[in-house]
């Protein structure tokens, strides 16, 4: 005899039989709700945004002198080159490398540079001593020397936010102006040549730039 404990439920194997339908339909939902939901949080992020400005801002070392730094010479990496080995006159730091497509366009305007008497100062970042080496011996070496700056810190000290760029310093070894990108004929006479000027007309003095002129010129 059956007790009614023991009656099956005649709903509730049919409960069974509907429940994982049901699941799958409501983690469906859920599946279709998560791209939504991701949608509407980018959009809100976006509308955050608006009238804000999205430039970059780097740690450049502008105005300051060039960061402290012992790194191998790129030509003989057992001489160790320091801010000591500087010029005293005002003078390029180029940041390079083999593996950089626009320091390959840049280069032969380096190449000019040197042959009009522009002391450049190469700094070869994160590159392999060897394609560095036949880089500069394909192309011409335009640097009074290179420095190997293999694990790219002293790059990065100087405000580096891709190769290449240069940073024009002055008798003092301090950094007056950044070029972001290569270097050109545009942007030599319109805004490096300037600077250099001014530059070059204190440290033929023996004085320090003048504060306003740096300002006017080295922009």
């Amino acid at each position: 005899m059956t007790t009614p404990e023991n009656t099956p439920d005649p709903n509730s194997s049919q409960n069974d039989r509907r429940s994982p339908k049901t699941m799958n339909k409501k983690q469906l939902k859920v599946w279709f709700l998560i791209p939504l939901i991701v949608f509407l949080g980018l959009m809100i992020m976006l509308y955050m945004r608006l009238g804000k400005p999205v430039e970059i801002v780097t740690n450049t070392a502008l105005e300051r002198p060039v960061p402290t730094f012992e790194l191998p010479l790129l030509s003989d990496t057992t001489r160790t080159i320091t801010n000591d080995n500087l010029p005293d006159q005002p003078f390029l730091m180029n940041i390079w490398g083999s593996w950089c497509p626009t320091c390959i366009i840049e280069h032969p305007f380096l190449m000019q540079l040197e042959e009009r008497g522009v002391n450049i100062i190469g700094v070869n970042y994160k590159d392999d001593i060897g394609n560095a080496l036949s880089y500069l011996n394909q192309r011409g070496d335009p640097f009074s020397m290179s420095i190997q700056d293999l694990p790219g810190q002293f790059a990065l000290d100087l405000g580096l936010t891709g190769a290449p760029e240069t940073f024009v310093v002055d008798g003092d070894g301090i950094i007056r102006q950044h070029i972001i990108g290569e270097i050109n004929e545009t942007n030599w006479q319109s805004r490096i040549t300037p600077c250099l000027m001014v530059l070059n007309e204190a440290n033929k003095n023996s004085v320090s730039p003048d504060p306003s002129k740096v300002k006017g010129a080295c922009k």
